[in-house]
């Protein structure tokens, strides 16, 4: 009799009766997505196929996966474990094996009935030929101690880690800002293969100062506090990185330090808590390959990425927590903020404004400050002394967003140490001069002319020779332009497409109305904040599921019921078979099923050794064979 059959039809019928949120979540957390799955003893074999069961089995803990193996061992010979023979074997509490049975008994690892656990053969027989793979058996799972404590440290090595770490909190804490910044003015396209595209990593290496390969980690971070989000293909900020952006930077670093401890599994969180004042490194590694048995290669690399962030982000220097890292671990973010606040340079409010149209922060700008004087320079340089460059091209970008002359300068005057220069003057008010003589508007009456038809927008100027320079610039032929006089062009883009394309090309563009007033466009740059996901694989498999089995329920019945015995008939597997009788009671058979057709079932009476043939319309219900 094929044990593992069993568990298909066991677990079928587990399958079957569970809700569409309860099957989703299954099949999410086992990660099953085979299109060919079409029906429930499809998908049971699916759950049970070796190479699931083992994907799964590498997710657990040592503990579980001991309880799940243990109960195996327990049940063999036998269908059901008992508990307290479970917790014997274990040398555990029962509140602790209870937490690891149900976990497994959540992804479908083993199955429950009344009061008794019920292990699936398949997984049985998977956790038993482990040994033979380099894997621990049942009694190294159980016996095989952890690797050596955590090294503490010293107190005279705490300030040296406190100064790196706050060194590395506060520059990763601006990187992300830069990189949001970067991303509200352009997005950055995604790979088919995963990854930013090459010019789109050095574009965004440059406006945060970093080296390229540091640019996946900063991303990384950014979208693991929901900062940033990967839309069509597109990272964008999310709608909440505005906020986040005004905030100090202790507050933005507390974030990005608790998305940090909230993605940790629980043992490694709880490890971590009653190491906080150790040297993580190597022997870090060595307990989570310990408590991971089975993660091999995906758990080391999973334990590597998050050691790595707490390293950028200042949890650790030198893979050692530092005084803000601990806090985080044993006390929560509130508190490890306050303590990494300790360690950044102090936000000033007042800069330099200087002759060759540059600003200069000597320290780390109050955010909201910085947030605004982003729109009217570009940051050139940033370390803790942050340099800012005035240009015509961001004076534009300013006034598109509906800044005036009088407002840069109101601004300019407040944050300014030194007053205005002369020649920041001149380019404010010449710029705002300008602005306004090359402008775009959405052309509201279709065309009549042949070489204009399907043209939605315009652009005028007042200077011909700007026309012809745009015609001319290679960054704008995507828009098509067509020159029809001197001052004029049309495109068959929507006006907004092609307002922020000039303006991107650093064009003094304003968008205007139809009654040619300049109006201002808000240019939607956000993603929303845990965007509702497209459907599922493993929603797919479920409407797939219910949708084939929109039957009538009598219909329904008998082909399920057909279908468990037609599996019992080929894997040998004894039955309870459930018989209604004509004065309205039933009586249980213990049946080996023999065969099936013209809707009646011949089988073997177990106990009174007799063959039986029965109709199908007799049988209500089947169930395992009783011992």
């Amino acid at each position: 009799m094929p044990a593992s059959s069993e568990s298909t039809l066991s677990l079928a019928g587990r399958l079957r009766d569970l809700g569409d949120t309860e099957l989703v979540a299954l099949l999410t957390l086992r990660e099953v997505r085979d299109v060919r799955v079409r029906d429930f003893f499809d998908l049971a074999d699916a759950i049970l196929d070796a190479g699931s069961i083992q994907k799964a089995l590498a997710g657990l803990d040592r503990a579980t996966l001991a309880a799940i193996a243990s109960l195996g061992a327990i049940a063999d010979g036998s269908k059901t474990a008992d508990i307290a023979k479970t917790i014997s074997r274990l040398e555990s509490n029962e509140v602790l094996v209870e937490a690891n049975l149900a976990a497994a008994f959540t992804l479908a690892l083993i199955d429950r009935s009344e009061d008794r656990w019920v292990p699936y053969a398949a997984v049985t027989e998977q956790l038993a030929a482990w040994p033979a793979s380099g894997l621990p058996s049942l009694e190294e799972l159980l016996h095989e101690s952890a690797p050596a404590s955590l090294m503490p440290v010293g107190g005279t090595d705490a300030r040296f880690i406190d100064h790196a770490a706050g060194e590395h909190a506060f520059h990763s804490t601006n990187a992300v800002a830069a990189l949001l910044a970067e991303l509200q003015r352009e997005p950055a396209r995604e790979l088919a293969r995963g990854g930013i595209a090459l010019p789109e990593t050095k574009r965004l290496a440059g406006a945060m100062t970093l080296e390229l390969d540091d640019v996946g980690p900063i991303v990384e971070i950014a979208a693991r506090a929901d900062l940033a989000s990967l839309e069509a293909g597109t990272w964008l900020p999310t709608d909440v990185s505005q906020e986040w952006m005004l905030r100090s930077n202790g507050e933005r670093w507390a974030r990005l330090a608790s998305a940090w401890f909230e993605r940790l599994p629980d043992d490694i969180r709880d490890l971590l808590g009653s190491r906080a004042g150790a040297i993580w490194g190597e022997h870090l590694a060595d307990y989570v390959l310990w408590l991971y048995p089975a993660g091999g290669t995906w758990m080391r690399e999973r334990t590597l990425a998050f050691s790595r962030e707490a390293e950028i982000l200042g949890i650790t220097a030198n893979h050692t927590p530092s005084t803000a890292g601990r806090a985080l671990l044993t006390s929560g973010e509130a508190v490890a903020a306050e303590a990494m606040v300790a360690l950044f340079p102090p936000e000033i409010d007042k800069v330099y404004l200087q002759h060759d149209l540059s600003i200069v922060a000597p320290g780390p700008l109050l955010p909201k400050l910085d947030a605004r004087l982003r729109t009217i320079a570009d940051v050139e340089t940033r370390t803790l002394a942050t340099t800012y460059r005035v240009s015509e091209a961001t004076i534009n970008r300013a006034l598109t967003t509906g800044e005036t002359a009088d407002s840069i300068r109101e601004f300019l005057n407040g944050i300014s140490i030194t007053g205005i220069p002369q020649p920041l003057e001149y380019l404010i008010a010449g710029s705002a001069a300008r602005f306004g003589s090359l402008r775009v508007g959405a052309i509201l009456e279709p065309p009549t002319a042949a070489d204009q038809q399907g043209a939605q927008s315009y652009i005028t100027a007042e200077d011909a020779t700007l026309m012809s320079a745009i015609m001319v610039d290679h960054g704008l032929i995507p828009l098509a332009l067509t020159r029809i006089g001197p001052y004029r062009a049309v495109s068959r883009f929507d006006f907004e497409v092609v307002f922020w394309s000039l303006s991107e090309a650093r064009y003094p563009i304003a968008a205007e109305d139809a009654t040619g007033t300049i109006i201002l466009l808000d240019r939607l740059r956000a993603a929303r904040s845990s965007a509702p996901p497209q459907e599922s694989p493993a929603r797919a498999i479920v409407n797939r599921l219910r949708l084939i089995g929109e039957s009538t329920v009598a219909e329904d019945d008998k082909a399920w019921l057909e279908r468990q015995l037609d599996t019992a008939i080929k894997a040998k597997i004894g039955l309870t078979v459930t018989v209604a009788m004509p004065d309205g009671s039933s009586i249980d058979l213990q049946l080996e099923p023999a065969s099936l057709a013209g809707g009646r079932l011949r089988a073997r009476d177990r106990r009174s050794d007799l063959e039986r043939t029965l109709p199908l319309t007799s049988i209500t219900a089947v169930a395992p064979a009783e011992l």
